[in-house]
């Protein structure tokens, strides 16, 4: 993650800056080499898998989705560009040194807060689309593709709007010269120390902390109306009428394929919280509690610092994963509604009970 590859290659130039003992060497170097292959394995595969959910949802039927096709092609692009600068953060690490140049440093350090906030906040999108689906499904269905665009568009320029401080105060720094007359480079952000706590107390709020609460709030009030609906069903199930026993079969067909979809962004939610949380934890620890962390050895900042890079990483690489998963289960979701809407109508009734249609 960028901000723990800053910390890492900040402490790494000056500690070998100066030709002195570098923090690859001796019984580091295997660390490195753990890390180095780890993380081009989930290049390798998290490109292959975004690539992958790109071309399934090249599906006509997705196209014609809406909102889903649009929020699953934004996630897949901003794991796209993550992953995208796993080939420099390995050289670096190998390195302890940063041949990328000043607009290297302002562009691929900042590339990361740029893709973890839009990744957040299509998540959000998607949560609140999810919501309004069910709350007010009549309304969801009038929104059009248009629009959708321009809420992923406004997502990106907010992000990048988060983004912009890091790219524009991060500078690149050159060490004094070795004995050799080697010069190590590193990207140094150029504010006060209190500066760079409060932007990476907020982009702790904007990124983790606000996201996560509000997407809570969506799923609890989803669950709370699914409940009401299931109900509802039930009640319209124990009445006398026969003849609509099998438009409520359908509906509990189409119900349960709902369910997978809902369960499948949950999911995705889930993944990003589990593997993002746990940076900002040791973020917001080194920034409010640096003392109570001096106890720990320079070999375990290290350890936790990769182990938290191949959490945010590996977010990436899943993602593909539940990608497939809910486009396949959104595909049959509207197969299924297909081939339902032909045989019957669904009244205001069912439709006011059932009210999950289109994401």
């Amino acid at each position: 993650m960028n901000l723990t590859q800053n910390n890492t290659s900040i402490q790494a130039g000056q500690s070998t800056g100066g030709g002195g003992g570098g923090g690859g060497g001796g019984g580091g170097m295997w660390v490195t080499s753990l890390l180095g292959a780890t993380l081009i394995t989930m290049c390798v595969l998290g490109v292959a898998g975004n690539v992958y959910t790109l071309a399934v949802m090249r599906s006509a039927v997705l196209r014609r989705a809406g909102s889903m096709y649009v929020f699953i092609l934004n996630l897949a692009a901003a794991d796209l560009l993550y992953l995208g600068t796993i080939p420099f953060v390995v050289c670096t690490y190998f390195a302890h040194n940063w041949f990328f140049g000043e607009t290297g440093c302002r562009l691929l350090l900042s590339l990361d807060l740029l893709t973890m906030h839009a990744s957040v906040f299509v998540l959000v999108a998607m949560s609140l689309e999810r919501y309004r689906a069910v709350a007010a499904p009549f309304r969801a269905r009038r929104s059009t593709p248009r629009a959708h665009w321009l809420v992923a568009l406004g997502i990106w320029g907010a992000a990048f709007l988060l983004t912009l401080p890091m790219m524009v105060m991060i500078r690149l720094r050159e060490g004094r010269p070795s004995a050799v007359g080697l010069v190590k480079r590193i990207c140094f952000p150029t504010w006060t120390p209190e500066a760079f706590k409060a932007y990476l107390t907020v982009l702790f709020f904007t990124s983790m902390l606000v996201p996560g609460l509000v997407m809570v709030g969506l799923y609890a009030g989803l669950a709370k109306r699914y409940w009401a609906a299931q109900a509802n069903l039930a009640r319209r199930g124990a009445g006398p009428n026969r003849g609509v026993v099998r438009s409520s079969s359908s509906l509990s067909r189409r119900r349960g394929l709902k369910h997978k979809v809902v369960g499948m962004i949950f999911s995705i939610v889930v993944a990003y919280w589990a593997c993002f949380l746990p940076f900002w934890g040791w973020q917001m620890a080194k920034l409010f509690s640096s003392e109570s962390l001096r106890m720990l050895s320079p070999a375990t900042h290290t350890y936790i610092n990769f182990f938290v890079t191949c959490l945010t990483y590996g977010n990436s690489c899943v993602n593909p994963l539940l990608y497939t998963l809910l486009t396949r289960n959104y595909k049959d979701y509207l197969a299924q509604r297909g081939q339902s809407s032909g045989s019957s109508r669904v009244d205001q009734g069912s439709a006011a009970g059932g009210a999950t249609q289109d994401l």
